[in-house]
């Protein structure tokens, strides 16, 4: 089964309906909830996507949709381990270097972002949602 850790702005796109974006953040949804591939969501992103979300869509709404993030995909962990990789990591941003370092540390081999530039530097296989689509069919 393909494990995948979705980016921050991914699972945005999904919530705020970012189109032309939102279409394929909707399709990997659905892929997850179909069980034709396992998601995951660093911790930290969920942090993000609550503020983010309660500014732009209100509170009950991004309440919602953490409830559905937290029973959709799984959370990769981040702790001390993943803080240190990811401190010590050629990835320039630290919460991109937290992201790719918790997907490593659960043997996650992919990352779907539309950002591929960010995540320069891991070992993991970086994916733009439609190339993850692609590579699901």
């Amino acid at each position: 089964m393909i494990r995948v850790l979705i980016d921050t702005n991914v699972l945005l796109d999904l919530l705020l309906a970012r189109e032309p974006f939102a279409t394929d953040a909707r399709a990997i949804w659905i892929a997850c909830e179909e069980g034709r591939c396992i998601g995951f969501v660093a911790a930290i992103s969920v942090t993000t996507i609550w503020y983010i979300g309660r500014k732009q869509i209100g509170l009950s709404a991004a309440r919602q949709h953490i409830a559905h993030i937290l029973t959709t995909l799984r959370v990769a962990p981040v702790d001390a381990s993943v803080l240190n990789v990811a401190q010590a990591s050629s990835i320039v941003d630290f919460e991109d270097a937290v992201q790719a370092s918790s997907a490593a540390a659960l043997g996650i081999e992919m990352i779907v972002t539309r950002n591929g530039g960010d995540f320069a530097g891991t070992s993991l296989k970086v994916l733009t949602p439609a190339q993850f689509l692609h590579y699901l069919t």
